[in-house]
C-alpha cells in the first residue's frame, strides 16, 4: 500500500510498519473521517487512528469506494488534526473477546470492563456482526419464560427464542419495569439462565439506578451489563447491541445457557443512526431517519432464536421510547414489523398510580400459544387469557358509555363488567414489585372472573369452570353454555 509521506530514507522494517498508514484525511464531519488514496479496503474493516500527540483511537470503515474510504471513529473526532493524523487499516472486522467470566461484570459499549475489576480473560474472540442463523437450522420458539408480571405472563406470554418489544413513552417507568423483569425472569425448566443487558444512550442517573438495583437484588451475578452513556461516542452506541448479542450467542450456543437479552433504549440507537446518516449527507427517509433503518434493525432483532441441536436460546426484550407517544412513529412502526408482538405502556394508567402501567388491549404476543398450556403452565391458560381480554375490553367500552348516559342507565350485567374493569386494573395489572408465579397469576384471574355471571364466561370450557370457580358457582356451571371447542 502507499504512504503519502513516502520517505525513501526509511529502512525496510520501518517501511513494513508504515505500509498501511495514510495521512490523506480529506474531510472530518462529526464522527466521520474521509480518507483519500486508499485501495482494497473492505466494508466493516477496523482502523487505528494515530493522533499527533501519541493518542490512538479506533474506527471502522463505513463506506469503501475506489480511491477513498469513510471511517467512523468510536471515540469521536474531537481533537483530530487532519494534517498530522495517520490512519492504519488493520484488515480485520470488529471483534469482541467473550467469556463466561463476563457474567457479573460492567462493560462499556465495546465490551471493555469499566467496573474496576481485572481484564476479562477471553475464551474466544468473535465477530460482533454475529453468525447468521441458517433458516433451515432455526428451531421454533417454545417454552415459557416467567417474568413474574401478570400482564405479561398471563396475557402476553414471553417464549424462549422470541423477540418482544416494550413500547414506552417519555416519563413512563420503562426502566423500573426493565429492572423488575431482569430481577425476576426465569425459565421454569430450571436450566441455567443468564441476562445480557445493553443500555444505550442513558444518563448517569439511569445507569446508577440499574447498577444499584442489580447489586441490591443480587442479580448482577447473572447479568452481563453493557453500558453506553448519553455522553459516550455516538458510534459506540451503534456497536453496543451487536457486542451484547455476540456475547449472548456465545453463552447460548457455546455454553448452552438460556439467555435473555434486554436492549434499552432503541430510540437512542436509532437517533445515532440518523446522526451518522446526516453526517454522511445521505438522502433521508421518513422523519429524517435513513431509508435502511428497517434493514439495520433487522440485523439486531433477528439474532434472537433457537438453533436445532443446541440447548441454549436467545430471547430479546427491546425497550423503546415512542416520541410524542406516537405508535406510528418510524421506530415503533418498523420494530413492530420485525418482532413478534409488543407490550405497550399506558400514560393514563401511570397517572393513576398503577405499576406496571401496561395497557393490555393493544398488546400482543404472537408466539404465546407456543409457551402456554404445557410443562409447568396451566392448560386453562389460553381460555382464561381470552376471557380476561374480552371482559376487560367490554368494561372499557362501558366506561365511555357511562360518561355519556350515566351508570344508572346500565343493567346489572353491565355494572358487573364495569366493576370487573376496575378490579382487573387494581388487582391484576397493578402489582408493584411483587414477583408472581404463574400459578398466582392464574389464581388472581379466576378470582376476578368469579365476579361475572357464569353464563357470561363463554370463552372458557365447562371443565375449567367446574375445576377453578368457587364451589358455590359449580352448580351453575352445569347449566351454562358450552365453552370453546365443545
Amino acid at each position: 500500500m502507499k504512504n503519502s509521506k513516502g520517505s525513501l530514507k526509511a529502512n525496510l522494517e520501518d517501511v513494513s510498519l508504515l505500509s498501511w498508514d495514510f495521512r490523506t484525511i480529506r474531510d472530518i464531519a462529526g464522527p466521520l473521517l474521509v480518507v483519500e488514496g486508499v485501495e482494497g479496503v473492505a466494508y466493516g474493516e477496523i482502523v487505528e487512528i494515530h493522533l499527533a500527540g501519541g493518542e490512538t483511537r479506533t474506527g471502522q470503515v463505513l463506506e469503501s469506494a475506489e480511491g477513498y474510504a469513510v471511517v467512523q471513529v468510536f471515540e469521536g473526532s474531537a481533537g483530530i488534526d487532519a494534517d498530522k493524523t495517520s490512519v492504519r487499516f488493520l484488515a480485520e472486522v470488529a471483534k469482541i473477546d467473550v467469556s463466561t467470566e463476563m457474567l457479573g461484570r460492567v462493560l462499556n459499549g465495546r465490551g471493555m470492563p469499566i467496573d474496576g475489576g481485572p481484564p476479562v480473560i477471553p475464551e474466544s474472540r468473535l465477530d460482533v456482526a454475529g453468525a447468521p442463523i441458517n433458516p433451515c437450522s432455526r428451531q421454533q420458539p417454545a417454552d415459557f419464560i416467567q417474568t413474574g408480571i401478570s400482564a405479561i405472563d398471563g396475557l402476553n406470554t414471553l417464549v424462549r427464542g422470541q423477540k418482544l418489544p416494550i413500547f414506552s413513552g417519555s416519563g413512563l417507568p420503562a426502566n423500573e419495569l426493565c429492572a423488575q423483569i431482569i430481577r425476576q425472569a426465569k425459565v421454569k425448566s430450571g436450566e441455567e439462565f443468564a441476562v445480557v443487558f445493553a443500555a444505550m444512550g442513558i444518563t448517569h442517573r439511569e445507569a446508577s439506578f440499574f447498577r444499584r438495583d442489580f447489586e441490591k437484588s443480587g442479580t448482577l451475578e447473572k447479568v452481563v451489563f453493557f453500558l453506553n452513556l448519553a455522553n459516550d461516542p455516538t458510534i459506540e452506541r451503534i456497536l453496543t447491541p451487536r457486542c451484547a448479542l455476540t456475547v449472548a450467542e456465545y453463552l447460548a450456543f457455546e455454553q448452552d445457557m438460556q439467555v435473555l437479552v434486554v436492549l434499552t433504549d432503541m430510540t437512542n440507537y436509532c437517533e445515532a443512526l440518523r446522526e451518522i446518516s446526516t453526517a454522511r449527507e445521505e438522502v433521508p427517509g421518513r422523519r429524517g431517519y435513513p431509508g435502511y433503518m428497517y434493514t439495520d434493525l433487522a440485523t439486531i432483532y433477528e439474532r434472537a432464536g433457537r438453533v436445532k441441536g443446541k440447548q441454549g436460546s436467545i430471547t430479546q426484550l427491546m425497550i423503546l421510547t415512542m416520541p410524542d407517544d406516537d405508535i406510528t412513529h418510524p421506530i415503533p412502526d418498523l420494530t413492530g414489523y420485525i418482532t413478534e408482538g409488543q407490550i405497550v405502556l399506558s400514560r393514563q394508567l401511570h397517572r393513576r398510580g398503577l405499576f406496571p402501567p401496561i395497557d393490555v388491549l393493544p398488546c400482543l404476543s404472537r408466539l404465546m400459544n407456543l409457551g402456554i398450556g404445557v410443562g409447568k403452565t396451566r392448560e386453562d391458560h389460553r381460555n382464561v387469557a381470552d376471557q380476561l381480554y374480552a371482559s376487560y375490553a367490554q368494561g372499557r367500552d362501558l366506561r365511555r358509555l357511562v360518561s355519556i348516559i350515566g351508570e344508572e342507565a346500565l343493567g346489572e350485567t353491565d355494572r358487573k363488567y364495569l366493576e370487573f374493569a376496575d378490579r382487573f386494573e387494581q388487582n391484576y395489572l397493578s402489582q408493584g414489585s411483587e414477583d408472581r408465579e404463574i400459578a398466582k397469576t392464574m389464581d388472581v384471574a379466576w378470582d376476578l372472573l368469579a365476579g361475572l355471571p357464569v353464563d357470561e364466561l363463554k370463552r372458557i370450557k365447562k371443565e375449567y369452570l367446574a375445576a377453578y370457580l368457587p364451589k358455590e358457582e359449580t352448580a351453575a356451571v352445569a347449566g351454562s353454555s358450552s365453552g370453546p371447542g365443545e
